[in-house]
């Protein structure tokens, strides 16, 4: 039987941690195929990270990730381990070391990351789904990019044993498919229930100062899909709100979250960091410099900023209310810009990306609309284990 390799044209998978795993027993996802990011270990094979030195310097795994063995025991088959950015501290894909996977949606342009592989495979139409994981945005970003569906579930509600942590305060799984159907059938499984409930939700809020970070160039596109999700989603009663956010600016929520993330992840690797002094390629030396030089002042204000917006957060999605917002405020970059470009596509990103993982909560990044025939995401957000009703309402929209 041939190999997934030998059928990748995008650069989806890796060659250096190539492992395929039959199913474990019958289920849900029984006859599907997924590609497992490279951070997940695989028991009996080292997980690559994204990096050379972190593949030197680690061994083999001794037990599959929940994850993996989740899907496995549910039927699917585990085809291929996909590539990540390095060390999953990325928004474009771009790996200095292994390349940077196609966007089938989007030749030309990034795929997006740190779940860069994952996005391709599945756009690309090489897996049924596949597993990545979101700290900043490593799934919703990518999905927006590649014109796919990209589930972040509540913090903490699903296992990352067995996962290479990036800051674990952030960290989730999460998956891509390319229709909702296929997303929530994923999600039944690791949540271990059904996604049922289509009807209408309470309230629906629309982020104005969220739409107001899109592109001039994309405004009235994602301005469109806004009201079609919202009228494909609201019943009579539904009352339709369309509020500010982040009265401090998003900009400032971008900046606690920069700073929890980065003392986090200083937090996590630095000692690996400093032993071993890897060979980081040149977007992500300057991120882990500027993380190891977060201090304690920094984070104990950031904290203390963090439990207002999830307060804040909190309010707003209270009693079923779904916000909608853009995913990310552009298509796709094109390959290869120059540094500075990079770093403001990733800050501004970061902008619409943060509040959910401020405050812990689902988002669901759908496929609706596109600039100059490239994809452009919108999503939804709601309140704390929610994710079932992200995932049925997903459905709704997408007419399944």
């Amino acid at each position: 039987m041939s190999s997934i390799l030998d059928r990748d044209q995008l650069s989806a998978f890796c060659r250096h941690t190539h492992v395929k795993r039959a199913p474990t027993g019958d289920g849900v996802l029984s006859g599907l195929t997924f590609g497992l990011k490279d951070l997940f270990d695989v028991a009996g094979h080292r997980t690559g990270f994204g990096s050379p030195d972190w593949l030197r310097t680690h061994e083999p795994a001794v037990a599959d990730s929940w994850v993996l063995s989740t899907m496995l025991a549910a039927g699917a088959t585990m085809v291929g381990k996909t590539h990540t950015e390095e060390m999953a501290f990325s928004l474009t894909g771009e790996n200095a070391h292994y390349g940077t996977p196609i966007n089938p949606a989007a030749p030309g342009r990034v795929p997006g990351g740190s779940s860069s592989g994952s996005a391709s495979a599945v756009a690309g139409g090489l897996v049924d789904f596949a597993i990545g994981s979101d700290t900043g945005g490593s799934v919703r970003a990518p999905a927006s990019f590649c014109g796919i569906f990209g589930m972040r579930p509540t913090h903490g509600r699903l296992s990352l044993a067995g996962a290479c942590p990036l800051a674990p305060i952030f960290d989730t799984v999460g998956w891509f498919a390319r229709d909702a159907a296929m997303l929530a059938r994923v999600g039944e499984v690791l949540f271990g229930a059904p996604s049922h409930d289509r009807s209408s939700p309470r309230r629906i809020v629309v982020a104005t100062d969220a739409l107001a970070l899109v592109v001039p160039e994309a405004r009235l596109a994602a301005e469109a899909a806004v009201a079609q999700v919202v009228q494909r989603l609201a019943a009579t009663e539904t009352e339709v709100a369309y509020e500010v956010l982040a009265p401090d600016g998003l900009r400032a929520w971008y900046d606690v979250f920069r700073v929890l993330q980065w003392a986090d992840i200083w937090r996590t690797h630095g000692p690996w960091v400093e032993a071993v002094r890897p060979s980081f390629g040149p977007q992500i030396a300057p991120r882990f410099e500027a993380a190891s030089k977060v201090n304690a002042d920094e984070v104990a204000n950031a904290t203390m900023q963090q439990a207002e917006i999830v307060a804040r957060l909190d309010s707003i999605l209270a009693d079923d209310t779904i916000l909608v917002i853009p995913t990310v405020p552009d298509i796709a970059p094109q390959l290869q810009l120059p540094p500075a470009e990079t770093v403001a596509v990733r800050e501004q990103s970061l902008m619409l990306l943060s509040p959910a993982g401020l405050g812990g909560l689902p988002q669901l990044s759908m496929p609706v609309t596109s600039r100059d025939g490239f994809p452009l995401g919108i999503s939804l957000v709601g309140g704390r284990s929610s994710d079932a009703r992200l995932l049925a309402l997903a459905r709704m929209i997408d007419g399944d």
